[in-house]
């Protein structure tokens, strides 16, 4: 076993043992920290696979933007309304058989698949092939979509200074 595999292991057990934690926690603020763990997890396995712009894409949308929301919209709820948060009871045989249908679909994956890493091979970067797709047979999709968030900032914007 190399230090390759040591680091995937170690990158899949933060990520099962902390989602594992986000729905069996009681407490909503612990779902909430330990979502963070699994989003990190995630990441770290998107390194290992040489997909590093989607890594980065990972860090930056989900822990920067939509975790931190999540966490800053509950603590300041919680805050308002002077109510203890907390999720509601563990359903334990749906999610029983939850993970019995994916242990079962995982193993047949596994077993029906030829997984040959060659020893010594890195995975290339993605990002600057990305990049130059974008600057240049994608630019019109790329400056379009760039339009297109930015009247739909201007109209969210606009929504909420609406005054009734």
């Amino acid at each position: 076993m190399g230090l390759y595999d040591i680091i995937f292991y170690l990158f899949a057990l933060v990520t099962v043992s902390s989602a594992v934690v986000v729905v069996s926690a009681k407490n909503i603020i612990y779902s909430a920290f330990s979502l963070l763990f699994t989003l990190f997890g995630v990441a770290g396995m998107y390194v290992l696979l040489g997909s590093d712009f989607i890594a980065i894409v990972q860090l930056m949308v989900y822990v920067g933007g939509i975790l931190i929301l999540l966490i800053f919209g509950v603590m300041l709820t919680n805050k308002v309304t002077n109510v203890e948060i907390k999720s509601g009871s563990i359903q334990l045989l749906p999610a029983l058989i939850g993970v019995v249908v994916l242990a079962v679909l995982l193993i047949m994956l596994m077993t029906n698949t030829n997984w040959h890493i060659q020893p010594g091979v890195i995975p290339q970067t993605t990002t600057k092939e990305l990049g130059k797709l974008l600057l240049t047979d994608y630019v019109l999709v790329f400056e379009l979509l760039g339009i297109l968030l930015l009247i739909a900032l201007v109209g969210a914007a606009s929504i909420a200074r609406r005054e009734e």
